[in-house]
């Protein structure tokens, strides 16, 4: 394993996450929230071994969590509508994310792609919501997120 393979990052959906990796979340919410008092009590309530969170631990946290000031690169499959953009737009303005790009490709079967990098600010409201947001919208195909640095 070369030294920058110690420091790649990846988006996954929900449903992709080991449910060990997601009882590792669970447990470091318990803890930090008090509900637990040790790590041992959070590792039996969510019901995983502490090996497993101490092998863990430093691994996965909830994508809202410390990306303040990073960005990431949006990538989107959108019809070509008169307004859609400004729908989206309007998204990721209700998040209170900064906008850093903008560009939309010329649209091919009535299909653009438009590519978005989005700063994220203090203010900024929970990102993973501000995506399922713009999925969900009418005449968007769909939503990746690229990058985040």
């Amino acid at each position: 394993m070369s030294m920058s393979d110690n420091y790649e990052y990846y988006v996954l959906r929900k449903k992709a996450v080991p449910e060990v990796l997601l009882k590792v979340v669970r447990a470091k919410r318990l803890i930090e929230s008090g509900k637990a008092a040790s790590i041992q009590e959070a590792t039996d309530k969510v019901g995983i071994s502490r090996s497993s969170f101490y092998k863990y631990k430093e691994d996965i946290f909830p994508f809202h969590d410390n990306v303040k000031g990073k960005a990431f690169t949006i990538i989107s499959q959108m019809d070509d509508e008169p307004g859609l953009l400004s729908d989206l737009l309007k998204v990721v303005a209700r998040y209170q994310a900064n906008i850093l790009t903008i560009h939309q490709s010329i649209p091919v079967n009535g299909v653009a792609t438009l590519t978005l990098s989005v700063e994220v600010l203090e203010s900024t409201k929970d990102i993973s919501k501000m995506v399922e947001k713009i999925e969900a919208l009418n005449g968007i195909h769909s939503v990746k997120i690229l990058a985040r640095e």
